[in-house]
C-alpha cells in the first residue's frame, strides 16, 4: 500500500494563528498537535499541518496554495474574508490587470486567489492547488510515491491528483530556485508501516536523511529527488 499524504507542513512563527487563518478560510476545524496544529483534508482535500519554528526563511518559499472561486463576487469574497482573518496583500511582481489575487497568510505563506473560469482548477474544490517549484523527475516521483496519476505532463511542468479528484499539487519545471538549507514548507506522509514504505520509496528516488530515534513509531525523514525534505509516520487514523 502506498503512503497517504497527510498534509502539506509549513513552518510559521506562531501555528495557532495561520491554522486559525486557515481553518476560518476553508471552513474546517484546527486540531492541537505537539508544537503546532493541523488542519485536516479530507479524501478530495489537502491537509495543512503547522509548525511553530523560529528559523528565517531564506530565499523562496518552494510552494504555495491556490484557491478557487465560483464568480467573481466569490473571488473578492474569498479575498475579504482572507484579509479579515489577518491576511495581507502581497506584491511578487504581479501586474495590475493580473485576474488572480495574491495574498500572504499571517505566517508570510504565499497564497493566490484565482479568477473564476480557470480551467486547470475546474472541479478542483476550494483549495485547487499546491503549487511547487520543481523538476519534472520530481512529478514523476511523487507520482509513483503517492499512487496518484499524473494529470499534466507537458513542457517539463507535471501536476498529481488523487484518484478520488480534488486538489492538485503540480511542480512548475525548470529552472528550479536554488535550495538555502532546510525547506520551511514539505509534504508529509503517512503509512501503516512507515519503515517498510521509506525502503519503497528509496526504490523510487528517493533519500534516506533520518531514521526514527526510537522506534518506527517516530517516523522517518526523507528527501525528494530535488533534496526536498518529507516525512513519513504511522498512519493512526485509520485512513486509505
Amino acid at each position: 500500500m502506498t503512503s497517504r499524504l497527510e498534509a502539506i507542513t509549513l513552518e510559521v512563527g506562531d501555528a495557532g494563528a495561520a491554522a486559525a487563518f486557515w481553518a476560518g478560510l476553508l471552513g474546517r476545524e484546527t486540531i492541537s498537535e505537539p508544537g503546532g496544529a493541523l488542519v485536516p483534508g479530507t479524501d478530495t482535500q489537502v491537509g495543512l499541518r503547522f509548525v511553530t519554528s523560529h528559523t528565517e526563511q531564506v530565499g523562496e518559499r518552494r510552494l504555495h496554495l491556490h484557491l478557487t472561486s465560483t464568480s467573481l463576487e466569490d473571488q473578492q469574497a474569498t479575498v475579504e474574508t482572507a484579509l479579515r482573518l489577518g491576511g495581507r496583500h502581497l506584491d511578487v511582481g504581479q501586474s495590475p490587470d493580473e485576474p488572480f489575487v495574491v495574498l500572504a497568510d499571517p505566517g508570510g505563506n504565499e497564497l493566490c486567489v484565482i479568477e473564476p473560469g480557470n480551467n486547470f482548477l475546474a472541479g478542483t474544490g476550494h483549495l485547487g492547488e499546491v503549487t511547487c517549484d520543481g523538476t519534472r523527475d520530481v512529478g514523476l516521483f511523487w507520482s509513483e510515491a503517492l499512487g496518484w496519476p499524473l494529470v499534466w505532463d507537458e513542457n517539463e511542468e507535471t501536476a498529481v491528483q488523487s484518484p478520488y479528484g480534488g486538489t492538485k499539487v503540480s511542480w512548475g519545471g525548470p529552472p528550479v530556485a536554488p535550495r538555502h538549507g532546510r525547506n520551511r514548507q514539505r509534504l508529509d506522509l503517512v503509512a501503516d508501516d512507515p519503515g517498510s514504505e521509506a525502503e519503497r520509496l528509496v526504490g523510487l528516488g528517493a533519500t534516506l536523511l533520518v531514521g526514527p530515534d526510537d522506534g518506527p513509531e517516530d517516523g522517518w525523514e526523507l528527501a525528494d529527488p530535488d533534496g526536498n525534505e518529507f516525512g513519513v509516520r504511522r498512519d493512526r487514523s485509520g485512513g486509505s
